[in-house]
């Protein structure tokens, strides 16, 4: 019975422990199932969104129970059989001044907290790195547009029929497109994923250094989508004909996921986003690699 009980607070403590990707870097942002809450803040944005969302838990939390307390006296006090012959009048003053007042002192209050979180998120700074982002159905296309050649790449969920290539990998011609089978599970693993990571891995990610600012100009070329990273805690629509501009700069080396997250087609639901920062310097070997080649390669595989 011990032993037992010792294998169990094992397992549980190796389910509580980060995820690593097979390539061996830490898997940070991604959603867990049965979990609560946000995904670990990665950006100083995430880590205010996070701050301001439990400070308005606070304030609703603390007005549902002055309100409910409020009916329960109304319905003790002043219920027909305790107050048989209700008082007459309509306006009571210094209360309607109150609950005019109050309100108003409680949004001040809130947006004394909430306007700065949404100033940072907006005024985008200068950026260290620039990437261009564009939706397409059902993929991504980024161009490091700081690069001599505005190097680009497209990106696809791993098990997208354009991922499947049976020249480079012929055990591709045994996976079935969208389908999570241990055919899939395999490319996953071959690919330094996790086999748990169906529908958030992709055959390219987006390669960022850690503590650089980061500015990513969205947009699309057929319909409205919306890239978001919500560990970075940003969210920005591409629009067709419009440009949009959104900044993070991740602390953490580490791998994040992300979804387009606005409806875009039949096939919206297979259109994620991987994200991996990497320190400076594994970041400029990639960076002189890719744009000597003009060829995508995983960061990781350079080490």
């Amino acid at each position: 019975m011990r032993l037992f009980t010792s294998f169990l607070t094992l397992l549980a403590s190796l389910a509580a422990a980060p995820a690593f990707a097979q390539n061996a870097l830490e898997t940070l942002g991604k959603p867990v199932d049965g979990k609560l809450n946000f995904q670990p803040p990665a950006t100083e944005l995430m880590r205010d969104i996070i701050f301001l969302d439990n400070l308005l838990l606070w304030i609703i939390t603390a007005i549902c129970i002055f309100v409910f307390a409020l009916i329960g006296i109304v319905i003790v006090r002043y219920n027909r059989r305790a107050n048989p012959t209700p008082k007459s009048f309509t306006h009571n003053t210094p209360i309607e001044i109150l609950w005019t007042i109050g309100p108003i002192v409680i949004l001040v209050f809130i947006g004394a907290f909430s306007l700065p979180v949404l100033f940072k998120q907006q005024i985008i700074p200068e950026g260290e790195v620039n990437i261009k982002v564009t939706g397409h159905q059902w993929y991504w296309t980024y161009e490091y547009t700081d690069t001599e050649n505005n190097f680009e790449f497209d990106s696809y969920m791993i098990g997208n029929p354009s991922s499947l290539d049976e020249s480079v990998r012929p055990a591709d011609a045994d996976v079935t497109p969208f389908v999570l089978d241990d055919a899939m599970r395999a490319k996953l693993v071959d690919a330094g994923f996790n086999d748990d990571e169906f529908l958030l891995a992709t055959d390219t990610s987006v390669v960022v250094p850690v503590g650089k600012t980061v500015v990513m100009t969205v947009t699309a070329d057929d319909v409205i989508h919306s890239w978001t990273i919500p560990a970075f805690g940003v969210k920005q629509d591409a629009v067709p004909g419009r440009l949009a501009q959104l900044w993070f700069n991740v602390e953490k080396e580490g791998v994040y996921f992300g979804q387009c997250s606005e409806l875009c087609g039949k096939d919206h639901a297979y259109m994620p986003i991987t994200v991996k920062a990497v320190s400076q310097e594994a970041y400029d070997k990639w960076l002189a690699q890719v744009t000597e080649t003009e060829e995508y390669v995983d960061v990781l595989a350079l080490n």
